[in-house]
Parts: structure tokens; C-alpha cells; sequence
């Protein structure tokens, strides 16, 4: 049985210096974006598109954060990984990716612009192998961290999960 270690050396990943976990770019469109051409939240030229490998183990989650553009994951294989996601609107909703889907888990998940979002494996997982597109392509520029006590204030029904994916 394969294990998290020996897909962090066959893909190459490394630890992701602001989300946690571990990744790699695996696609960054050549063809780009002007800023005019963009709506006014970016700043700069974008990539059509981005893609990543993205792992996530239990000594290890996606810690709060919203970008400026949608993020669709893609559930590959291991354990299923629990999302949180926290909306404008004040609501938010906890989703399972993963491959059971008669279980109501999902194979694949949209985060729209502007939601926080962070991640973990469930209870008792090993790893979860995730890929990310993004588009317009990602950007560090876009990536915005959530501080745990601004978050639990607008969120507070959210207050134990926001507590685990945060790291201040």
C-alpha cells in the first residue's frame, strides 16, 4: 500500500510555504491574462489557468485562506478530507471529498472567489492526494491567510473547526 512519503518523493512535492501541506505546480498556462483585461481585485497579468498536486496528511492541514479566484479540487486517492468553507453571507458548510459518493462524498468541489476555505483529513485518514485548477491562474498575490479570532467572530457556530485549521 502506497504511502505519503513515497508520494511526496514520486511527485515531487514540497511542504507549501503559506497553506500547509504539500504540493507542486504541475501546470501554469503559458498563455496570459492582461491586468486591464481582468476584474479590478487583481493586480498584475494571470495565467489562463493553474493546476497542483496537493497532499494533505494528518500532521498537516489546508489552513484558512481565500483567494481571488474559483478553486475546483479534484479528489485522487487515499482518505477523505474534510472541508470547511465560510461564505460572504455569513453561512458556511462542511463538505467530504472523497471517493465514496454513495456515502455523499464528492470527487470534486468548487471554493467561488472570495470564500474561506481550509482543510483537513478525517479522523484516523493516513493522506489524501488532492489536485487543484485554478482560473485565472493562481497567484501568491491572491492568497489571503484567515486569522482564527476574526474568523470565529463572523463564523462562531464554526468556532471548533475554524480552531483546527487555523494557526493564529
Amino acid at each position: 500500500m502506497i504511502t505519503a512519503d513515497q508520494i511526496i518523493a514520486l511527485l515531487r512535492l514540497t511542504p507549501h510555504p503559506k497553506e500547509g501541506g504539500y504540493f507542486i505546480e504541475t501546470y501554469r498556462s503559458p498563455e496570459t491574462i492582461s491586468e486591464k483585461r481582468l476584474p479590478s481585485r487583481y493586480r498584475g497579468m494571470r495565467p489562463f489557468g493553474t493546476a497542483i498536486y496537493y497532499l494533505l496528511t494528518p500532521e498537516t492541514f489546508s489552513a484558512m485562506h481565500r483567494l481571488n479566484s474559483d478553486e475546483i479540487f479534484h479528489f485522487y486517492l487515499g482518505d477523505p478530507v474534510e472541508m470547511l468553507q465560510l461564505w460572504p453571507d455569513g453561512s458556511g458548510k462542511v463538505l467530504i471529498l472523497g471517493s465514496d459518493i454513495l456515502s455523499g462524498m464528492q470527487p470534486q468541489v468548487i471554493v467561488p472567489k472570495g470564500v474561506w476555505q481550509g482543510a483537513r483529513v478525517l479522523k484516523n485518514g493516513r493522506f489524501a492526494l488532492l489536485g487543484t485548477t485554478v482560473s485565472p491562474g493562481f497567484e501568491f498575490a491572491d492568497y489571503k491567510s484567515g486569522r482564527r479570532d476574526d474568523l470565529i467572530k463572523s463564523y462562531s457556530q464554526f468556532r471548533d473547526l475554524i480552531t483546527a485549521l487555523t494557526k493564529h
